[in-house]
C-alpha cells in the first residue's frame, strides 16, 4: 500500500485560542505549530494566517510573512494555501495567496451551510474562476468535497477540461450542513472518484479519528489539525497539533502503513520534486 500522506491544518479560520489555547495567530506560532506537525510526520501543511489578534485574513503580505516562517523551521515541508478564505470574502480576496506559487493550494467545489445563517458559496462559475487562476500558477489544487455532489461537480468539470489532472480530492466529512462523516459515507465517496485519484479525508470533530483509520485502511490519506478537532480524545485538548499528527501517525504504524515524507508526498501527488 502506498505511505501514508498527512496533512495538518494548524488554525483554520474559525477556532479561537479560547477553544483551545494552542490555535496559533502569529506568523512565530504558526510556524512552531507547523514545524511540530511535521517532526510528527505532516508532510503537508494545510494553511489559513490570522492577524496577530486572531482575525482570519487572507491578505498575501500575511501568507508570505507566515511562509517565510515557517520554510526557516521546515523548509522540506509542502505548505498548502487555503483559498477559501472565511465566510463573507470575495473570491479575488480568497485568491491571494495563489499569486505566490505555492505548490498546492484549495479548491472548494461547491457551496455548503455552514451552520445558523452561515453559507459557503462556490457557484459553478466561481469554482472555474478559482481553477483558472491555480492552473495560471501551475498549482496543484486539492479539491475540496463537503458531499457526493462537490465529487460530482468535480467531474463535470474535469470532462470539459476544466479541471485537470492529477485529481487529488479532499473529503471533509461532518461539518454542519454537509455530509456527515459515518463509514457509509467515506465508502460512498471513495467508491465515487477515478482510478488514478488520490483522496485525502478529514473528520470534523468527533468523526476525525475514525475517519482517519478507514483512510488508512483503505488506501487513502489523512488530514487532521486543530482546524478541524480541538481533543486528542473525548474531553481532553490536545496539546497542539502535533498530539493529532501523532495519534494519527501511530494509527498507520499499528496498521503496518509507512508515513510519507514531503517528498514521497510529492511523488504522490505528481509534484516536481524540490
Amino acid at each position: 500500500m502506498e505511505k501514508l500522506i498527512i496533512t495538518c491544518a494548524i488554525s483554520g479560520a474559525e477556532v479561537t485560542k479560547e477553544d483551545n489555547s494552542f490555535v496559533p495567530y502569529t506568523a512565530k506560532e504558526m510556524a512552531i505549530e507547523a514545524y511540530l506537525a511535521a517532526q510528527a510526520g505532516a508532510s503537508i501543511i494545510h494553511l489559513h494566517v490570522r492577524e496577530d489578534d486572531g482575525t482570519p485574513t487572507q491578505d498575501v503580505a500575511r501568507f508570505q510573512q507566515v511562509i517565510k516562517e515557517i520554510r526557516k523551521l521546515c523548509p522540506k515541508v509542502i505548505i498548502q494555501p487555503s483559498t477559501g478564505g472565511a465566510v463573507g470574502m470575495s473570491n479575488d480576496e480568497r485568491l491571494q495567496p495563489v499569486s505566490l506559487k505555492p505548490e498546492m493550494c484549495t479548491l472548494d467545489c461547491g457551496s455548503v451551510n455552514f451552520g445558523g445563517n452561515e453559507v459557503f458559496i462556490n457557484s459553478e462559475d466561481d469554482i472555474i474562476y478559482f481553477a483558472n487562476h491555480i492552473y495560471q500558477n501551475n498549482v496543484l489544487p486539492e479539491l475540496e468535497c463537503f458531499g457526493k455532489m462537490h465529487v460530482d461537480q468535480v467531474m463535470r468539470l474535469y470532462k470539459k477540461g476544466l479541471i485537470q489532472d492529477h485529481l487529488h480530492f479532499s473529503f471533509v466529512l461532518g461539518v454542519p450542513g454537509g455530509m456527515t462523516g459515518e463509514e457509509r459515507d467515506f465508502h460512498f465517496l471513495r467508491e465515487s472518484i477515478p482510478e488514478g485519484a488520490t483522496y485525502s479525508v478529514a473528520g470534523i470533530g468527533k468523526y476525525e479519528f475514525p475517519l482517519a483509520k478507514l483512510a488508512i485502511e483503505y488506501g487513502g490519506h489523512v488530514r487532521v489539525g486543530l482546524e478541524d478537532n480541538l481533543y486528542i480524545e473525548k474531553g481532553k485538548l490536545a496539546q497542539g497539533n502535533k498530539d493529532l499528527v501523532e495519534k494519527v501517525a501511530q494509527m498507520a504504524r499499528a496498521f503496518g502503513r509507512d508515513i510519507a515524507t514531503p517528498d514521497d508526498a510529492r511523488r504522490i501527488l505528481g509534484i516536481k520534486v524540490l
